[in-house]
């Protein structure tokens, strides 16, 4: 039987040219498609690590805020100036100083909220005297640092740095210490309330307050003036500075600690630690508007980061400072 023989045909060279080229145009095609992928994929991701640490940073300073007895700074606007002291805005890079200030500078700083416990001694830290009251007997240098203001810290916004020589100048008002007394006035004008007073707190030249037994021990204004809650020692219990602050890019992050770390001898103002809590920040404000017919304070922050490929996210809170206590 006569079987036919099969031929088989191949490709052509043109044949064989065109399906190259085609091939070409779907893996040019494809790896664009890949290649967008993966791009949106790293800015996802890049995103995702910028929102995690911006939280992780305004809840710090959120809790911190609500856990606070007191804002410190920013200070109320002073209007005999021709910058707003009551809005603190740096970025990276460094905006323009306003009116005649020389640098603009973003800080929040908070006296210690009483959850803190760092030595874990069952004291709050910010309770110096371990009395079981916080903040009741500062001395005339309010946080006991040995500089006008907090330490190391811009106060007033005008861009200088602990300027003058009076370390009970509280508020860094050239020339004037302890002229505001803890009596809920503005004694001296410059829009803030008792934010710079003297050894004796409510200036009425008695122990305590004139005429009571602060510490119900049956007798009335025994000892020095400046004995505030009349427990027969002085400026025993400072303010503990809570301080949040750019620099550089990164928000840090300023604890006082209840041991002594600048070799003093003894536990101050100048013994904190300072941790980063945020990097790739191109923006911090930090705003203190008029306080509220309640006397409540609050504080509005906007915090911006911007990572490495241009991704921005940014957050904002208001707070009211003492809402968690």
């Amino acid at each position: 039987m006569y079987v036919a023989a099969r031929y088989s045909r191949g490709f052509t060279l043109l044949e064989l040219l065109v399906a190259l080229v085609l091939a070409g145009l779907v893996l040019g095609a494809t790896s664009g498609l890949i290649k967008n992928a993966l791009g949106t994929d790293e800015v996802v991701s890049e995103r995702n690590q910028l929102l995690r640490d911006a939280r992780f940073a305004m809840e710090r300073m959120t809790s911190a805020a609500k856990g606070s007895r007191r804002l410190l700074l920013p200070q109320a606007d002073n209007s005999s100036t021709n910058w707003p002291e009551n809005i603190r805005e740096e970025t990276d890079p460094a905006s323009p100083p306003i009116g005649d200030s020389t640098k603009a500078t973003a800080v929040l700083a908070l006296t210690l909220p009483e959850y803190v416990d760092l030595d874990a001694d069952g004291f709050p830290d910010a309770d110096n005297d371990r009395d079981g009251r916080i903040d009741e007997d500062t001395p005339a240098d309010m946080t006991w640092d040995l500089a006008p203001g907090i330490a190391l810290v811009d106060d007033d916004g005008d861009g200088s740095v602990d300027e003058g020589s009076a370390n009970n100048d509280d508020d860094e008002a050239l020339g004037t210490s302890d002229e505001d007394p803890l009596d809920g006035l503005d004694d001296d004008g410059d829009g803030n309330t008792d934010e710079d007073f003297g050894a004796d707190m409510n200036g009425d030249g008695c122990p305590g307050l004139c005429g009571v037994d602060d510490d119900g021990d049956g007798q009335i204004d025994e000892g020095s003036s400046a004995d505030d809650d009349e427990d027969g020692n002085t400026d025993e219990d400072f303010y503990g500075a809570l301080v949040f602050y750019l620099d550089d890019g990164v928000v840090k992050e300023r604890m006082p600690v209840p041991w002594d770390i600048s070799g003093g001898g003894l536990v101050s103002g100048l013994d904190y630690m300072v941790s980063d809590i945020a990097d790739n920040v191109t923006r911090f404000r930090v705003e203190r508007p008029a306080a509220i017919a309640s006397g409540e304070q609050l504080v509005y922050l906007t915090l911006e980061l911007t990572g490495p490929t241009g991704t921005v996210v940014s957050l904002t809170s208001r707070i009211r400072v003492g809402g968690g206590l």
